[in-house]
C-alpha cells in the first residue's frame, strides 16, 4: 500500500489535484485564445496558470528542490513596446492563479513560472502543466503531469486526468482521475474531484499480440503513420488502434484496458528526442502498475540525460507480456 502521509506523495496529489481542479475551472469558461511558441504549438492561459500554481505549492513545499517544466514566462511579459495581448493574457493568467492563490501578482506568476527553467539536478521534480494542449483545446483527452526524479531514476510520478474516469473511460463530464505511483509501492488511482478510495491498477495480462489494444498519438505529427500501419501488420493486429493525446495513454494502458503504446519517430522530425516531463509521470505509474517501457530500440528510459530523453529514441510501451513481440515487430519494420 502507498505511503499517503509521505510528505513527497502528499505534495503531488495536493499539487496536481488543484492544477488540474484550475485547469479543468478555465476550460469550463471557454478560455481557449492561445499564444503561440517558436515551435508553433499553443499555449493557453491554462498551462501557464497550472505551472504557476504548481511552481508556488512546491517553493512552499520543498524551496530547494529544482523544477524542470515546459513552459517559460518570455511570451507573457510586455516588451519595450508594450504589447497588449501578452498584458492581457498575463493579467487572465494572474486573475485564475489568485483564485488559489490569494494576493498574486503579474510578476510573483512571473517568476513562479519561471521556476520550471532549472536544469536537472540529482533530485528534482519535472512538471507538464498540461499534457497535451491540443486535447485540451479540443475537449478531449489532456493530463497534469509532474514527477520526482532523483539520481536519474523516477521515484514518484502523478497524472491529473480530468476528462478520463477510472483511469480508462473518456468520460468529460466525469469525476476525472488522479493516478499516483511510487517506486515500490505499486500505481493507484482515485477520483480527481470528490472523496473516492484509492484503487491499485495492474496492467492487462494479454499474451496473444494479434488481440492487442494498440494506443497512440491523436496528433500525425508526432509519430510515423505509415510505420505505424507497417508495425501493426507485422504484429497481426486485429484490434483498431486508439488515437489518445497526452499521458492519459498510460492511464489507460495501466489500468489493463489497453496493451501497447508506441511512439514513433515522425519522418519529419527524425532526430526528435523526446522531453522528460512527457514520459517520466506515466512511464513510473506503468511500471508500478506491471508494464514495461523502454526506447524503440529496447534501452531503458534515461532520465540522467538533460530535460530531454537524449540517449533513446522513441517510446514503446507494453503490459511487459507482450515488450519482446512488440520489440521484434518494430524490428521487422525497421522502425
Amino acid at each position: 500500500m502507498i505511503n499517503y502521509n509521505q510528505p513527497e506523495i502528499d505534495f503531488a496529489l495536493n499539487a496536481v489535484r488543484q492544477a488540474a481542479w484550475l485547469v479543468r475551472h478555465i476550460q469550463s469558461e471557454m478560455v481557449v485564445p492561445s499564444l503561440t511558441k517558436d515551435d508553433r504549438s499553443p499555449v493557453t492561459i491554462a498551462d501557464y496558470a497550472s505551472q504557476a500554481l504548481v511552481a508556488r505549492l512546491l517553493a512552499e513545499a520543498f524551496p530547494n528542490d529544482p523544477l524542470v517544466a515546459e513552459e517559460d514566462a518570455s511570451g507573457l511579459r510586455p516588451s519595450d513596446h508594450g504589447e497588449d495581448r501578452q498584458a492581457d493574457f498575463l493579467e487572465r493568467v494572474t486573475h485564475y492563479v489568485s483564485d488559489l492563490a490569494p494576493g498574486a501578482t503579474p510578476q510573483a506568476v512571473c517568476a513562479w513560472i519561471d521556476r520550471g527553467a532549472a536544469a536537472p539536478a540529482q533530485r528534482f521534480w519535472t512538471l507538464d502543466p498540461i499534457d497535451g494542449t491540443k486535447g485540451f483545446l479540443r475537449g478531449d483527452q489532456y493530463a497534469v503531469a509532474l514527477a520526482l526524479v532523483v539520481d536519474g531514476q523516477v521515484q514518484l510520478g502523478a497524472l491529473g486526468c480530468p476528462n478520463l474516469s477510472d483511469a480508462f473511460r473518456p468520460d468529460p463530464h466525469g469525476p476525472g482521475s488522479l493516478l499516483i505511483a511510487a517506486r515500490g509501492q505499486g500505481a493507484w488511482v482515485t477520483w480527481l474531484e470528490g472523496n473516492g478510495d484509492f484503487e491499485p491498477l495492474h496492467v492487462s495480462k494479454r499474451t496473444d499480440a494479434s488481440l492487442a489494444r494498440l494506443l497512440r498519438s491523436f496528433e500525425s505529427g508526432h509519430t510515423d503513420v505509415d510505420r505505424i500501419a507497417d508495425f501493426s501488420t507485422a504484429l497481426g493486429l486485429q484490434v483498431k488502434p486508439v488515437n489518445m493525446d497526452s499521458q492519459a495513454k498510460y492511464a489507460v494502458l495501466a489500468s489493463g484496458k489497453a496493451d501497447l503504446l508506441l511512439r514513433l519517430l515522425s519522418p519529419a522530425r527524425p532526430d526528435y528526442r523526446e522531453v522528460i516531463w512527457d514520459q517520466a509521470p506515466g512511464a513510473l505509474i506503468l511500471e508500478e502498475a506491471g508494464g514495461k517501457i523502454t526506447d524503440l530500440d529496447g534501452k531503458p528510459l534515461d532520465f540522467a540525460a538533460g530535460r530531454t530523453l537524449a540517449n533513446n529514441r522513441g517510446v514503446l510501451a507494453s503490459n511487459g507480456w507482450l515488450h519482446s513481440a512488440a520489440l521484434n515487430g518494430l524490428h521487422a519494420v525497421h522502425a
